[in-house]
């Protein structure tokens, strides 16, 4: 499988990789894509769930059978459970949010897509969602999945970034700007 983008040059990457090629072995590309939409969700509405990915001070046994619990309450799939606890083993919880990132790009590669992080101010409505989806598409020439985050420190706007390529049209960045213009 070709990786350009440099995603096997991290450590998220490394291990998004595996578990794609995993995934990909078994037929469950989709399950495991959906899986890990739930632990992105888990991160962040469970402050306690994001604590434990991050913390040093919880072991590796405790780590695993933590994951473990939660990944049978947000009734994950084998695959994932099971590399859940690979990582609360090898101690690489903290590296989730680069992991979960890592392989939806993976997965909208092999589906032929593009992948986009929209970072907006606020959350977008289904309506803007499809609407921005449509703008990506015309502008990419093909599909786009679409990974929204929100930051509220933008004030308004968007940053959507699309491999290397960054569109900021953030209230935040257009005032840095003019502040930036108006010292000389």
């Amino acid at each position: 499988m070709e990786n350009s983008g440099g995603i096997q040059a991290s450590l998220s990457g490394r291990y998004a990789t595996a578990l794609f090629e995993l995934a990909r072995e078994k037929g469950a590309i989709e399950k495991v894509e959906s899986s890990l939409a739930a632990v992105k969700q888990a991160l962040t509405d469970s402050p306690e769930f994001a604590a434990l990915t991050r913390s040093p001070l919880i072991g590796r046994t405790d780590a695993a059978n933590a994951v473990a619990a939660a990944a049978k309450a947000m009734k994950l799939d084998s695959l994932t459970s099971d590399f859940l606890g690979v990582l609360a083993q090898n101690r690489r919880l903290a590296a989730l949010t680069g992991i979960v990132r890592d392989f939806r790009t993976l997965a909208a590669r092999h589906r032929g897509e593009t992948s986009a992080e929209v970072v907006s101010a606020h959350p977008l409505s289904p309506a803007q969602v499809k609407a921005l989806t449509a703008q990506l598409r015309e502008r990419v020439g093909r599909d786009v999945n679409v990974d929204l985050s929100v930051d509220p420190s933008l004030l308004g706007g968007l940053v959507v970034k699309i491999g290397s390529q960054m569109i900021d049209s953030s209230i935040k960045t257009r005032l840095n700007s003019l502040a930036h213009a108006m010292k000389g």
